[in-house]
């Protein structure tokens, strides 16, 4: 059976990841000062503005106007002539405390025994919900393919723009591989294509000739292209209007690029601007830290996990996992060992993960799954020979 998978990503100068990246720098300077600050900061940007909005309770004091320009200069939006200029632009901030009835849920777990001694029992998770994690065999990192060459290429995009080999590339950005799969297994890149915002000086016959030499070739391995491949190189024949300027920005909004790239499914919730007591941020990359374990331990090829939450609660209401078929024992047992495994309320996998350190503004682009680069605690395979012997033991 052949079958075609489609995966997007976008560049740190995409507005919406502007955005995420600026809601995330305010997340690591609370963090810096108060590990426990509760933090939910969004942010989103137009033309010649940003707007920071959300709910903070920390006894941290940062400048949020001063890391917003921060974050936008150091993206490469610094002069007027790109159409965003932190320098120059209006950043608005309106900022409430956490409410009241959120925090007594997550300082008071209402399913903790009313003499336990266990800390991890008294906080409960910050909202309900459902989140999803994802792991397997195609790549190194234990991500799908498709997704995993278009982050590979976005990043290419962007490191030739800031050293300057390619000085008319501006900061916004997409990228999109089209991978052919046979018996869900990758056999060749189908299609690639790449949008680059560039001066206006710039012929597009160059932009083409570049990025396919300087961007492409480089990227993806050789072996995954043949005659067939096609690559579209700004297809609508021009992008110098881009950024805030062309299109306004949302945290959030780039979930799918933030995740699998539509391979596994999404709970829905976004990550950046919120401090790990949100399980939405801590329980999706825990799901990503049992998914990735799962397949490191050769007990499926393939896995998706999902964890359930109520607000208040500490443990989650469900524990699935399903290795399509791929598992080498049924899912019950693999759902079994994983409950074995991993402590799955919400304090215990900040502490396993190591949420509470600043690290966020650096996972804002180019996914936060996958990414060994950053060596983030749940890209770890250190629980793959605890997962086998859990398995070997309700075997038996």
């Amino acid at each position: 059976m052949r079958r075609f998978f489609t995966s997007e990503s976008v560049t740190e100068g995409h507005p919406d990841k502007i955005c995420d990246q600026i809601s995330d720098a305010v997340l690591d300077a609370i963090l810096e000062q108060d590990p426990n600050g509760r933090v939910a900061c969004e942010t989103c940007c137009t033309t010649g503005m940003v707007m920071c909005m959300g709910e903070i309770t920390t006894s941290a004091s940062v400048d949020i106007a001063r890391i917003a320009r921060e974050v936008i200069v150091d993206i490469g939006y610094d002069r007027a002539k790109y159409g965003f200029d932190g320098y120059t632009c209006a950043v608005l901030t309106t900022i409430d405390k956490q409410s009241c009835d959120i925090a007594l849920g997550v300082d008071d777990a209402t399913d903790s025994a009313p003499d336990s001694e266990d800390a991890y029992d008294k906080i409960g998770a910050g909202d309900q919900g459902m989140m999803f994690g994802y792991a397997c065999d195609e790549t190194p990192e234990k991500m799908p393919l498709p997704i995993a060459l278009a982050h590979k290429l976005a990043l290419k995009l962007s490191a030739l723009r800031k050293d300057n080999t390619l000085s008319y590339l501006r900061p916004d950005g997409k990228t999109q591989v089209t991978v052919e799969y046979e018996n869900d297994v990758p056999v060749r890149v189908d299609t690639i294509v790449i949008s680059a915002q560039h001066s206006a000086s710039v012929e597009l016959e160059q932009i083409r000739a570049d990025l396919v030499e300087l961007v492409v070739q480089p990227t993806i391995p050789a072996e995954w292209m043949d005659e067939n491949t096609k690559i579209f190189i700004n297809p609508t024949g021009r992008f110098v209007v881009g950024g805030p300027q062309g299109d306004s920005g949302l945290t959030g909004r780039k979930i799918i690029v933030d995740t699998y790239g539509g391979y596994s499914r999404h709970g829905g919730g976004a990550f950046s601007g919120k401090d790990p007591t949100k399980v939405d941020r801590s329980a999706a990359y825990m799901t990503r830290y049992i998914a990735k374990n799962l397949v490191a331990a050769g007990l499926a090829k393939r896995c998706e996990v999902q964890l359930a939450y109520a607000i208040g609660v500490a443990r989650p209401v469900s524990v699935f996992v399903e290795s399509f078929g791929t598992g080498v024992v049924n899912d019950e047992l693999l759902a079994k060992a994983v409950a074995q495994c991993f402590d799955l309320r919400p304090a215990a996998i900040i502490d396993t993960l190591e949420l509470r350190k600043p690290q966020y503004r650096k996972l804002a682009a180019y996914g936060h799954m996958g990414r060994e680069d950053l060596r983030p605690a749940w890209e770890r395979t250190d629980r793959a020979e605890a997962l086998l012997n859990a398995v070997q033991a309700l075997q038996k």
